[in-house]
């Protein structure tokens, strides 16, 4: 019978083969080790070999029939092992680990604040959205001697699953963007969702912790009412106080702290490229966190104006013959509602919406679409594409629907859309972002 290899082992295979890890055997590095881990239709012990063939110093299986091999190793469970591994490296770093986790936002927060804080530190971000309980251990992984801050981001669709995360990573810093109706299904309704991202206030409180929060959130201040917080919003009793100055498309800001400057017409503009009125709060937030961690007011100046969203997020795209306003990586009823109210003021004389379903929404998904429809009403916007199952069901006869992305790129190829404004706007199941080719 094979023996279990221990975390404290794993550890030192793991840096004798220079911190590389695989769970793909496809992309396989030269003497990383590879870990064996089972999906909903795969198990990847059966690679374990394929693995070592490949060029790995050593598979992780967790089912003894696979081990055919010296250098094939076996644990309890595969998953378990990676994540152990990744605390155990974890608690070899002193320095500051920020998790960030909300309903929206959460990877616009990350990447500016990665942006912000790289100025003075070198720091390690999560990458892409590589955020559940895969990712996180993946990343934490990554570190290395020569980092400074990391910046984990935490992703979650159902209760419990923050604190498994936390447990994971001890961050000592959190960051919630926002409570909203993201991932209603797998949490329960809103309440649910409060008890699951608030998971990150109460394990910062168990570490004595910082937490940095928009005081302008009332649910945020009041799941946070025990902990240790730094502040930033619009009020002038806030830790850093932030102006939203936009008057186009762009968001345009100032900011003092709360023992700075308090002469808006002696503050410095800062205009950035980032779209949406929605992203001042996250430019604030960026900026708070540059603030307590001594990065200078140059420097933050300096990044927010340089930064670029991209991965169809919040970005701005002129085409030859059309302005687009992607923002398909993800929606939910509260991201969909500040998109469409922000692309409601814009200024413009032909204003097109394309909008795809929000997912994961479960018994709210009719009554949230339906929403979403009279909102476009209200705000009488007439040239509305929906796509998607949910929004076919709904009756109306004022937007043109269809039920797949598919059908509704065929139909903007005859329309021949010009001299417009258009926002895309999507769940990235509906791959909305494949319109924009014909705009």
């Amino acid at each position: 019978m094979s023996k279990h290899i221990s975390t404290e082992e794993l550890y030192g295979v793991y840096l004798k083969a220079n911190q590389k890890i695989c769970t793909d055997t496809r992309k396989i590095e030269e003497g990383s080790v590879f870990f064996a881990l089972k999906g909903g239709n795969y198990n990847a012990n059966e690679f374990a070999q394929k693995a070592i063939d490949a060029g790995c110093s050593i598979a992780v299986v967790d089912e003894e029939k696979f081990v055919l091999d010296s250098k094939i190793v076996l644990v309890e469970n595969v998953l378990s092992a990676l994540q152990a591994l990744a605390n155990h490296h974890r608690k070899q770093f002193k320095f500051p680990f920020l998790a960030i986790t909300g309903s929206n936002g959460k990877t616009t927060n990350k990447e500016l604040i990665n942006a912000v804080l790289s100025k003075k530190y070198k720091t390690l971000a999560t990458v892409g959205n590589l955020n559940n309980h895969i990712g996180v251990p993946l990343t934490l992984l990554n570190i290395n001697s020569q980092h400074e801050f990391a910046i984990i981001e935490m992703g979650a669709n159902h209760q419990g699953e923050i604190n498994e995360l936390c447990q994971i990573a001890e961050p000592d810093f959190g960051l919630i963007t926002n409570i909203g109706k993201a991932h209603m299904e797998g949490f329960g309704g809103i309440e649910g969702i409060k008890k699951g991202k608030s998971e990150l206030y109460k394990y910062i409180k168990s570490k004595s912790g910082k937490v940095f929060i928009n005081g302008d959130d009332s649910v945020l201040n009041e799941l946070a009412n025990n902990n240790d917080k730094v502040t930033y919003g619009c009020k002038k009793i806030y830790d850093v106080i932030g102006k939203d100055c936009s008057s186009s498309e762009m968001v345009s800001m100032k900011y003092t702290t709360r023992y700075g400057e308090k002469d808006w017409s002696k503050l410095p503009l800062i205009n950035t490229q980032i779209v949406g009125s929605y992203n001042f709060i996250n430019c604030l937030a960026a900026t708070c966190i540059g603030n307590y961690f001594k990065v200078e007011d140059t420097l933050i100046k300096e990044t927010l104006e340089n930064y670029l969203p991209n991965m169809n997020r919040s970005q701005l795209i002129k085409t030859s013959r059309n302005t687009i306003l992607l923002d398909a990586y993800n929606a939910n009823p509260d991201s969909m509602t500040a998109a469409i109210e922000n692309f409601a003021n814009y200024n413009s004389e032909k204003k097109l919406l394309l909008l795809g379903d929000m997912f994961e929404l479960g018994e709210y998904s009719k009554d949230e679409h339906q929403k979403i429809l009279n909102l476009l009403e209200e705000k009488k916007l007439e040239q509305v594409v929906l796509v998607g199952d949910e929004f076919f069901k709904l009756d109306t006869k004022h937007f043109q629907k269809f039920k797949t992305t598919q059908e509704c790129l065929s139909y903007l190829k005859n329309l021949h859309v010009s001299e417009s404004t258009i926002l895309i706007k999507g769940s990235r199941g509906m791959k909305m972002e494949v319109l924009q080719e014909v705009l």
